[in-house]
């Protein structure tokens, strides 16, 4: 099954680190949004990070232009009907995705693979709205996309063992280390990763301690890159929520029920650092 070209649906952080390593591996690149601005932005940010590399000498001027050019943007999902591969970044939205897979699933090629980059939203229920559940699969790029190695890739019920092994291969092109999992709500690493992130904001909520004492114990005494409260700003409050909406309801267990804190934020706007202020305030950065 050869892959050449593919489609990647979101322009945001997610989507425009696809379109960034699928382009630096030599794949041809088709990125949709819902808006031409959007999509510019998209490639704004892919610009930056591609000059970085050159500023470091890791890339030259002459690579980096060959990248970009192998990006074209669009905000119609027809024009993704002779990709090869289409990898959905939209918002953790399960109608908003639902969607999304009913219409690639018209336009797109016989053969097609659509994949999603949901962190928590069951693969066999995507599959489902469409005609080729064989042919739908998740790959769970970690984020930022062009740094982090691991792409969670998960099967669903009807998965075929062609598409998981080309989703593995493309995986491997694109320098990542897959690692499969099965289809359960949140998969491995946001069904570990969020309750931690709920408790601290729980920690919070009760008054334990403050942000930053939060935030420090956890790096000093955990060896984490980050703090949770800090890895939940830049993840986004809203997509936190939704994770944990996931699972509480998928797997049923108060565990996971989200922390009343964390829904008052999202309530109020505070979504972290793309909104400006999250537990941290970067408008003061």
């Amino acid at each position: 099954m050869s892959i050449q070209t593919i489609g990647v649906i979101g322009a945001g952080q997610m989507g425009n680190g696809i379109a960034h390593v699928s382009a630096q591996a030599g794949l041809t690149v088709v990125m949709q949004d819902i808006s031409e601005a959007f999509a510019a932005k998209g490639v704004a940010n892919i610009d930056k990070n591609l000059q970085r590399g050159v500023d470091k000498g890791k890339l030259t001027a002459e690579e980096k232009a060959a990248i970009l050019g192998r990006i074209r943007t669009t905000t119609a999902l027809e024009d993704l009907a002779d990709c090869d591969i289409v990898v959905e970044a939209a918002t953790e939205n399960w109608v908003i995705k639902k969607q999304i897979f009913e219409t690639l699933d018209k336009v797109c090629k016989p053969g097609a693979i659509l994949a999603s980059n949901t962190s928590s939203i069951s693969i066999t229920k995507l599959a489902a709205v469409t005609k080729r559940p064989e042919a739908v699969i998740g790959m769970h790029f970690m984020n930022p996309v062009p740094v982090m190695q691991l792409i969670e890739v998960i099967r669903g019920l009807a998965t075929s063992d062609a598409v998981y092994q080309a989703v593995m291969a493309l995986a491997v092109r694109l320098g990542k280390t897959p690692i499969s999992c099965n289809d359960f709500p949140g998969f491995v690493a946001n069904r570990i990763l969020m309750p931690m992130i709920n408790e601290a904001i729980y920690t919070l909520f009760e008054g334990v301690a403050t942000v930053e004492s939060i935030d420090g114990i956890m790096k000093l005494g955990m060896n984490h890159p980050m703090g949770p409260l800090t890895l939940a700003d830049f993840i986004g409050l809203d997509t936190c929520l939704a994770i944990l909406n996931v699972l509480y309801d998928g797997l049923g267990d108060p565990k996971y029920r989200p922390c009343p804190l964390l829904i008052k934020y999202v309530d109020a706007g505070w979504l972290g650092k793309k909104s400006g202020r999250g537990f941290y305030d970067y408008a003061k950065a």
